[in-house]
């Protein structure tokens, strides 16, 4: 059976302040803005050329604005990925890889500033931060392992 990931739940503070970042600032398509009832609104955006969404809003999740950590968004050029968020005036780090050449660690732990020098696919990262501290990491794929 298939089991494809449909929707990510984030946690804001601010509905429209999210919707404007992610609609506005990153480009991604606004799907709907539901203002159900009060305390209760849906906000789903979903990134260019994603079958994953993000659904953001009022009375979604008890969880605090800005902890989720670690979301990717895959792209094929790191560099031009990079140039077209900061043109947006997204503040998004510099590329970087891990020194031991495999997935990034928490934090700066063993982060080496520059892409992976052999440009090996799934090596090279870049992060920005939504306005609350979502943290998001951009990571080049240019070719997939088998079966992926």
């Amino acid at each position: 059976m298939d089991m494809k990931l449909e929707v990510v739940v984030l946690p804001v503070s601010d509905a429209d302040r999210a919707r404007d970042f992610y609609a506005g600032s990153l480009g991604f398509r606004l799907d709907a803005d539901f203002p159900i009832k009060d305390g209760y609104r849906i906000i789903q955006v979903t990134p260019p050329g994603s079958g994953c969404s993000i659904i953001f809003g009022e009375g979604l999740t008890d969880a605090a604005p800005g902890t989720v950590q670690g979301l990717h968004l895959i792209v094929s050029d790191i560099e031009q990925a990079r140039k077209e968020l900061t043109d947006r005036g997204v503040e998004v780090s510099g590329p970087f890889h891990d020194a031991t050449g495999a997935f990034h660690q928490a934090g700066d732990a063993d982060r080496v500033e520059g892409v992976h020098p052999q440009r090996a696919s799934y090596g090279s990262f870049a992060s920005f931060a939504d306005p609350d501290g979502n943290r998001w990491f951009l990571q080049e794929i240019t070719e997939r392992l088998p079966g992926r």
